[in-house]
């Protein structure tokens, strides 16, 4: 409670007045302490204050009286501090889908349920965010890390208009739906986590973020801040280039070379070699088969990055002992840091389950989501 009691007192920088400081403090202690669904009147009952005035604490959120941004900056502040060690930053960026009932609530559409059944698409009507969460480690080589999750962004989709909508609305409707695609906000909430790096007094750590294949395209990989390395999954049929050979042809100069095999078809090839390398995963250190393959191209990166492929070879296992060996999917990673240590970079991949774990953590414990609040603000505001 001390060091919960001190990251409080720390975040009352990021508002304009100390009595929104002390009530958020409040509603703090009442988001931990309410019991059932965890709405604002829950944290107002947790707390202690239900019998006061609730209006003042629904402004709070509805009028942008909370420096969100800021109060990051604090945690990752905090993070760096413990942190000073470290050549570099792991972080982790994914996607999450709040259910809603409420057809009014600004930002809710329908999504694919990721819960659902792989052979059927199913729809739920929902809020959509993407989260990153920095990697602390309890030290340096094969070990648990802690996710902390230093943003937490509302990523709505573009209301389509109706059929009667003139050109000009449906060009409107175009644009807005480039800017508010996922890949795009990815890649924007990326550089500003770069940004409050710097600002941070880390400028010169590298930084490090391992993401699903959802972000690993050219909208994200061709925008990508400086001193930042992207580990991302690739599909097994990606079609990836080696350098090109040296010519002394006149002419312009060739990008990419010969087209080598797609990444399903390096695990299978028996004359590429298995190396073994260890990290640890599931609570305790595994020893993992890969093949490597450095100085690769792929046009959805673009001409600057030369990439190195890792190919995970399918962990083993038995459901019951005497029982028959079950296989998991093979991974394909691909990373811009053709450089980059192979230990570190399956580690900070491996890591990457612990922003899973914040998505439980955040709507079972925390109740992230459950609030009733229509303002559009507030609906933006109060789960960050």
């Amino acid at each position: 409670m001390s060091n919960f009691n001190g990251i409080l007192n720390e975040c009352s920088k990021a508002f304009n007045q100390n009595r929104i400081a002390e009530k958020v403090k409040n509603l703090a202690y009442g988001l931990l302490t309410c019991y059932g669904r965890h709405t604002i009147t829950g944290m107002l009952t947790g707390c202690g204050k239900q019998f006061v005035d609730w209006s003042s604490t629904y402004r709070i959120f509805s009028q942008n009286r909370i420096r969100i941004t800021e109060l990051y900056n604090i945690i990752i502040k905090t993070f760096i501090k413990q942190q000073v060690s470290c050549e570099y930053i792991v972080a982790h960026m994914d996607d999450t889908l709040i259910r809603k009932t409420g057809k009014k609530i600004p930002g809710t559409s329908w999504k694919r349920d990721p819960l659902g059944p792989p052979f059927h698409t199913n729809f739920v009507w929902g809020q959509r965010y993407l989260q990153i969460s920095l990697a602390l480690a309890s030290k340096t080589n094969n070990c648990q890390s802690r996710a902390i999750p230093v943003d937490f962004h509302h990523c709505p989709t573009a209301s389509k208009p109706n059929k009667s909508a003139t050109h000009e609305q449906i060009d409107e409707y175009k644009k807005v739906q480039k800017e508010l695609k996922l890949s795009k906000q990815g890649s924007l909430r990326i550089k500003a986590l770069r940004e409050s790096l710097d600002n941070s007094n880390a400028a010169d750590k590298q930084l490090i973020i391992s993401v699903d294949g959802s972000y690993t395209n050219d909208e994200v990989l061709k925008n990508m801040p400086k001193r930042t390395t992207l580990i991302g999954r690739i599909r097994k049929d990606t079609k990836l280039f080696s350098l090109p050979a040296q010519s002394e042809s006149t002419g312009r100069k060739r990008v990419y070379g010969d087209r080598i095999p797609t990444p399903e078809a390096i695990r299978q090839d028996d004359k590429i070699v298995w190396t073994k390398v260890e990290a640890w995963a599931a609570g305790k250190t595994h020893s993992f088969s890969i093949k490597v393959l450095n100085n690769l191209k792929w046009k959805s990166a673009g001409q600057n990055h030369l990439l190195q492929l890792i190919v995970i070879r399918p962990l083993g296992y038995r459901l019951t002992k005497g029982a028959k060996m079950l296989y998991r999917q093979a991974a394909y990673l691909i990373c811009t840091d053709n450089n980059l240590e192979i230990e570190k970079l399956l580690q900070a991949y491996l890591w990457r389950w612990e922003i899973e774990v914040n998505f439980r953590d955040e709507k079972t414990i925390l109740g992230c989501g459950q609030a009733q609040v229509r303002n559009e603000n507030a609906v933006k505001n109060l789960p960050a």
